[in-house]
């Protein structure tokens, strides 16, 4: 809690995207939101624009307007790698880690950029699966291996923001209940904030203290996660989930 008569602190990420696209087809429209240091989730049905927003946070699609300010910056236009520079962390859908390195080399490629805060043994106490798997190629580990690794490559830089594009996909409840705990450590310490997009609803009321809804490339629910987890009829109207789909 802030000192009274403190001035208060600029609110971590604010996004107020105008319009954003693919040539003349607008997938983002009016879209403003701010976070602070907190966990918080993005969810809607396919095609919503929720990777597209993603994407123009973290500078891999530039076709957008507005503005996207990091602790006060801003940064949108910005080079991707301007942006990981400035403390964005991502973990992009689809995992894309190296299939002929290690997993150590994974991160060992990363040299100076590697934050002091993250030696490779608090990685591994992370995800003790990684240590395990320390000296095998991405191409031999399982999806949820893979994306453990691609959690942790994004982690060790030391983003002040991560940001993470359908983390769950493709697998296995019980591995994407060992995510979700991992993630859950991160935010304990209260100086990373994480922005997720999920597909899996029950992940998603897991890892996140808050919730917004995209529908057409807008945010048109923005509440606790414990408001959404009563409010079965919006998570029907805009998700299609029942309440049994949940237990």
């Amino acid at each position: 809690m802030a000192e009274r008569g403190a001035s208060p602190k600029p609110a971590l990420l604010e996004v107020e995207i105008t319009t954003a696209g693919y040539g003349t087809a607008t997938v983002l429209e009016s879209v403003r939101f701010s976070a602070g240091v907190e966990s918080l989730g993005i969810v809607g049905r396919n095609g919503m624009g929720k990777s597209t927003l993603c994407k123009v946070i973290t500078g891999l699609h530039r076709n957008a307007s507005g503005s996207i300010r990091l602790a006060g910056r801003e940064i949108l236009g910005r080079k991707p790698a301007q942006i990981g520079r400035a403390g964005v962390g991502y973990v992009p859908q689809g995992r894309r880690i190296f299939a002929s390195l290690t997993v150590t080399e994974h991160f060992l490629m990363l040299g100076p950029h590697r934050s002091k805060d993250w030696p490779l043994d608090r990685v591994f106490e992370l995800f003790p699966r990684l240590g395990d798997r320390r000296s095998h190629l991405g191409r031999h580990l399982s999806g949820g291996e893979q994306q453990m690794l691609a959690i942790a490559r994004a982690v060790v830089v030391g983003p002040r923001l991560l940001i993470m594009d359908e983390p769950s996909e493709g697998l296995a409840p019980v591995v994407v209940d060992t995510l979700v705990d991992a993630c859950l450590s991160l935010a304990v310490g209260g100086d990373m904030g994480i922005l997720v997009v999920e597909q899996n609803l029950h992940a998603a009321l897991r890892l996140t203290d808050r919730v917004m809804v995209m529908v057409r490339g807008s945010i048109v629910e923005d509440m606790s996660t414990t408001e959404f987890r009563k409010r079965t009829d919006l998570q029907e109207l805009h998700l299609g989930v029942s309440r049994s789909d949940l237990l």
